[in-house]
Formats: structure tokens, C-alpha cells, sequence
């Protein structure tokens, strides 16, 4: 299905033009792209001024059993933090599935950057899934021009033909937005407004690839902009979804940013499902939880899944990950802020408990060494135990796993933008890659020794 949603006009130019439409004219000419009008009714007012596209849906996993995903993208990507949040999650959250991560970041990168090193960094470890995020560096911080769209589309469009040729599916991630003009920058011209307007029209030409090129689309500009206002309305003007320095992302962003990747991906979000009748004194539990004992209101269990966590222990933090404690959730720089900002464990992190016929009105849950009280019908209806527990049994198996992963995606930037297109890599490529190898795989069995079966216990009392 086209962006046109099958209204045909009489020129390419004219089709083109709405296609890529982000300002005022378009917008007025082909309304029916756009958001619906009840969603559109809830945009934030300074927000009224964008008219994004309507992003398809994705339907149904998109992932398959050993996959081997490339995590393509600019600086923001070379952060490495929605990409070590999307590898924690697959390999903590659906571990059944076996999907392995490379990710591929290179700082200041556009689209024919990575079009030009795809084959020789990328391809040679045979992706079978790949996400791609650029915009940001290809939308030059100035007002749009067709030059620049044409160039992004073009690129594009032939990074997704390539990783499609070597049997690789793809998701076309939009750039995510700008929070004020960047200093660093010193080519930017415009105002925020433009810089934000020529990024939401780069957004629109990957929704009209994804749909002629029968691929995934991951919306990242649209969620961030929107959280971002949200975030500024809530929590003051001071809340940076796109980074203090106006394009990288704090910890806020770049949650904002895994969540479009991992709903692109098309993950079920349903991790956990806990149900204990107290009245008939049965319990159930989903796949990947088995029940290991239930004496007197305590129930033990093994796991080979874990929860998503915001946050990890006092003196368990590996590589800046946000500390328990100390994770404001007003502050941009906090995982915490942003599931209030968008609805990540809702749909993506269910780790349930069902507590169904008691006689107490209120009820002690206990979960690992960490008690809290709800009500029986706060029970009966379901909570989320890591969204209600923060610290729990699975934190320091969690960050055991995250560090590790951590590890790995560091030596990945270093062994493709210092060892490949380095002294080693021009001398000999193949060796390069041969005399690199043997750490990569170290790092990644690391993280495989790391995710290993938890046992906790969940002890409920009447109050």
C-alpha cells in the first residue's frame, strides 16, 4: 500500500511532493495521510505545525529464531545505548528466540556513508535482520531542500536493496528529532522548527520505502518529538528527550528510541504470567517460569527469562546504565522517565502477577527481599512486578548480562572504526577480520555465560 493510501494524481512530481509533505501546503492537500483526527486532536499545540504521515503498523514478529541483527546508524547509534536496550532485552526478555546483535555506529555518518562501507563492515558477518537509523547527519541541520531528500531517499533505498539481495530483512528507522540548534554544528541555519520539519519529511520518505519495498518502518521521530513535549509539560522546560546538546539522547531518548526499533520487531511483550488462586490454592505460570516449590503462601520459581529493568543495583551499574536510587524519573537521563512517557511495559515488558480469590482486603507482596502493599483488587486485576519492584531478584543477574553486553558492543565500534578502517585494515583486511574474530566471539560467549536460570522466591500475605 502506497503513502497515498490509493488516491492516484496525474504527475510523479505531484505524488512525490505529497509523499515526502511535512509543511503547511501538503498537509492541506492530503489530509487523509495524515494522523487521524482524533489522534491529531491530542497533539501538543506547539506540535500542530508538523503533519506526519501515518506510520503502517506492524503486524506479527518480524524476527526469526537465530537471528543475526545489524544495528546500523550515526552517533546516536554509536552511543551504544538503544542498541545495548534493544540486545538486552532480546537476549534476557525472549531468550527462546537466540537472536545475536552486532552494532555498527560510526560517528557523524550519513546514509551513502554506511552505503559505502556496508559490504566491507557490515555484510561480511552475514546480518539476517537489520535496523537503520539515519537522517539526523543527512538532513545537514538546515531547512529542507529536495536536493537533500532526494539524496536520503536514494541512499536509502539502496541500503535496503543491498541487505534485501544478501537475504537480510530490514527496518527503516526515521531519524529521531532536534531539541534546540546545535552550536557544534556550525553549517546549522534555520530554527529548531526547520531543523525538525526537514527531519519529519526525511520520517515520511522512509514510510514511502518501507511500503514500496515491503519492509519494516520504525517511527522514531514522531514518538521522541511528541514524549519530548509531553516530558517538558510534566516535568518542566529543562527535560531534553533529544540530548542536551539538542540531537544525542539521554537515556530517556534513546528508551524512546528502542521502543520504536523493538515494536518494529514486532515482540509480544508478553514475558511473565503469574496466577495464584488463594481460595483454591492453585498456581500458574507461563512458559519459561517453572514452579519449584508453594508452602504457605511462598512461592518459589526458576526462570529462564527476565524482565526488562530501568535500572540496576547500587554498586552493580555497568557502563553508566542508571543506578536504582538514583533514577529521577523527571530527569532526561533516566530509563524511568521515559516508560512514564510511552507505554514500553505495557507493551512490551509483562511480567504479571494475578492474585485471585482472597479474603483480605489489602495484601504484603514480597517479592526477593523487597515487600510492598495492593490491594486485593489491585491483585485481581494484575500488576506489573518490575514496573512495582524496581530492585528485585533478576537485578543482578540483569546486570551481570548488561555489562557484558556492554563489553561486547564497545570492542564492536572499536574493531570496525579502529581496526578495519585502520593501520590493520588497509594492510590487510582479511586478517584484520581473522586476528579480530576470536575476541568478538569471547565477548559474545561472555554474555551467554552470563544469562543463566534465577531463582526467586514471592511470598504473599494477608494485612
Amino acid at each position: 500500500m502506497s503513502l497515498l493510501d490509493g488516491l492516484v494524481f496525474g504527475a510523479e512530481e505531484w505524488g512525490m511532493m505529497i509523499s515526502r509533505c511535512c509543511g503547511v501546503l501538503a498537509g492541506a492537500l492530503a489530509l487523509s495521510i495524515f494522523l487521524p483526527a482524533a489522534e491529531a486532536q491530542q497533539i501538543a499545540p506547539e506540535l500542530q505545525k508538523f503533519k506526519p504521515a501515518k506510520a503502517p503498523a506492524a503486524t506479527g514478529l518480524y524476527l526469526k529464531p537465530g537471528d543475526r541483527l545489524a544495528i546500523c546508524g550515526d552517533s546516536i547509534t554509536e552511543q551504544k545505548m538503544y542498541s545495548r536496550i534493544i540486545e538486552d532485552y532480546l537476549t534476557m526478555c525472549v531468550p527462546d528466540l537466540e537472536v545475536t546483535v552486532r552494532q555498527y555506529g560510526w560517528s557523524g555518518e550519513r546514509a551513502p556513508g554506511f552505503l559505502a562501507r556496508m559490504t566491507n563492515d557490515c555484510l561480511r558477518f552475514q546480518p539476517t535482520i537489520a535496523t537503520t537509523c539515519y537522517g539526523m547527519n543527512d538532513h545537514e541541520y538546515r531547512p529542507y531542500e529536495d536536493r537533500i531528500g532526494k539524496t536520503y531517499e536514494e541512499k536509502s533505498r539502496a541500503i535496503v536493496e543491498a541487505f534485501k539481495a544478501n537475504g537480510a530483512r530490514v527496518v527503516i528507522g526515521s531519524p529521531g528529532c532536534v531539541g534546540k540548534m546545535p552550536s557544534w554544528v556550525k553549517s546549522a541555519s534555520g530554527t529548531v522548527d526547520d531543523l525538525n520539519q526537514n527531519l519529519c519529511t526525511l520520517r515520511n520518505i522512509g514510510i514511502d520505502i518501507a511500503e514500496k519495498e515491503q519492509i519494516r518502518f520504525a517511527d522514531v521521530f514522531w514518538p521522541m518529538i511528541t514524549a519530548g513535549a509531553e516530558a517538558k509539560a510534566k516535568f518542566g522546560t529543562n527535560f531534553a528527550i533529544a540530548g542536551k546538546d539538542g540531537v544525542h539522547p539521554g537515556w530517556a531518548g534513546q528508551t524512546v528510541m528502542a521502543y520504536a526499533f523493538l515494536k518494529a520487531l514486532g515482540v509480544d511483550g508478553q514475558l511473565a504470567m503469574f496466577r495464584i488462586d488463594l481460595s483454591r490454592k492453585t498456581l500458574f505460570g507461563t512458559k519459561g517460569h517453572d514452579v519449584l516449590s508453594d508452602q504457605n503462601g511462598e512461592y518459589k520459581f526458576k526462570s529462564t527469562r527476565y524482565p526488562f529493568l530501568a535500572c540496576e543495583p547500587p554498586g552493580q551499574v555497568a557502563a553508566s546504565y542508571p543506578e536504582c536510587g538514583k533514577d529521577d524519573p523527571a530527569s532526561d537521563s533516566t530509563i524511568r522517565s521515559a516508560l512514564g512517557l510511552i507505554p514500553f511495559n505495557k507493551d512490551l515488558n509483562r511480567f504479571t502477577l494475578l492474585v485471585q480469590n482472597g479474603q483480605a482486603n489489602t495484601y504484603k507482596v514480597t517479592w526477593g527481599d523487597q515487600t510492598k502493599a495492593f490491594t486485593a483488587d489491585q491483585l485481581k486485576s494484575g500488576i506489573n512486578l518490575p514496573e512495582e519492584f524496581p530492585i528485585n531478584p533478576f537485578s543482578a543477574a540483569f546486570a551481570k548480562v548488561d555489562a557484558a553486553v556492554a563489553e561486547k558492543q564497545a570492542f564492536e565500534t572499536k574493531q570496525i572504526k579502529q581496526i578495519f578502517h585502520g593501520p590493520e585494515g588497509k594492510a590487510d583486511m582479511e586478517k584484520a577480520v581473522s586476528d579480530t574474530e576470536p575476541e568478538h566471539q569471547r565477548l559474545s560467549q561472555a554474555i551467554k555465560e552470563a544469562f543463566v536460570p534465577v531463582t526467586w522466591t514471592l511470598k504473599i500475605e494477608p494485612q
